[in-house]
């Protein structure tokens, strides 16, 4: 009797073990997110990912810089909204311990107007916004260089200010302000250089309404940052198979077109 009941201990304390077992793989893993495609595509990879038992929280912010200060500070586990030379910018600058784990998504950037409907209308002294964060204002400025608005120095790279402009023929006035609020200061602007992410928040398609957009290729693929602590553990390893599965590769061809491209 004793040693059945003894068995029986056994037993139950092993069900238990399995059941805290379970609860403890059931911790979410947080992942931030900056608003609008990146979240609703981190929200099918969430679903792909509970296939495989991966538990994701999708937490959203509307900036670019507390996504990385949650991640150092440990109230993220990963992040996604960044390309490369805004992480290595950050990492540079901030002292970061990042390791960019896979590539996600390109959202080309575009040149929007309320008032013209084409560059060639730009008007001497026209005011031009541009994103005031050093990789995404660099990446304006080349912008407005592909389409002979301005010349910057040779030597500037991505990281160009409008300091670095040696030609402006057109005396095109600068305005630098923060990505997330250049689609809403359209109205007192001639045009703006806009990331596709915050355009297509703001109902914005570069493929219908910017009147000029980045050739299809360049270094500003998008990525999953993570702490470089913990890039080679398995939850990391089943967010990037998520990611990267058949099915939000569909989603995102289906739901933006070539607003947003995978990149993978």
């Amino acid at each position: 009797m004793q040693r059945r009941n003894m068995l029986k201990t056994i037993a139950a304390l092993g069900a238990a073990s399995l059941v805290l077992g379970a609860h403890a793989q059931e911790k979410p893993i947080k992942v931030g997110v900056t608003g609008g495609p990146h979240a609703q595509i981190m929200e099918q990879v969430k679903k792909v990912a509970a296939k495989d038992g991966l538990n994701i929280q999708v937490v959203e912010f509307s900036d670019y810089i507390q996504p990385n200060a949650a991640l150092q500070a440990g109230d993220l586990d990963a992040n996604s909204y960044q390309h490369l030379p805004y992480l290595e910018a950050q990492i540079k600058d901030r002292g970061y311990k990042f390791s960019n784990v896979g590539f996600t998504v390109t959202f080309p950037m575009g040149v929007y107007s309320k008032k013209i409907k084409s560059l060639d209308q730009l008007k001497n002294g026209a005011r031009v916004g541009v994103p005031n964060d050093p990789t995404n204002g660099g990446r304006g400025l080349l912008l407005l260089q592909a389409k002979g608005l301005i010349k910057l120095r040779p030597d500037a790279g991505l990281k160009a200010t409008p300091l670095d402009i040696i030609e402006n023929p057109r005396k095109i006035k600068i305005v630098e302000l923060d990505a997330a609020q250049l689609p809403r200061s359209l109205d007192d602007l001639d045009a703006a250089a806009i990331n596709g992410n915050y355009a297509e928040s703001a109902g914005l398609s570069p493929t219908r309404d910017a009147i000029a957009t980045e050739g299809p290729k360049g270094p500003y693929a998008n990525l999953l940052a993570v702490r470089t602590a913990d890039k080679d553990k398995p939850w990391v390893a089943k967010l990037v198979k998520a990611y990267h599965s058949p099915e939000v590769k569909q989603y995102i061809t289906t739901t933006f077109k070539e607003s947003v491209i995978a990149a993978w």
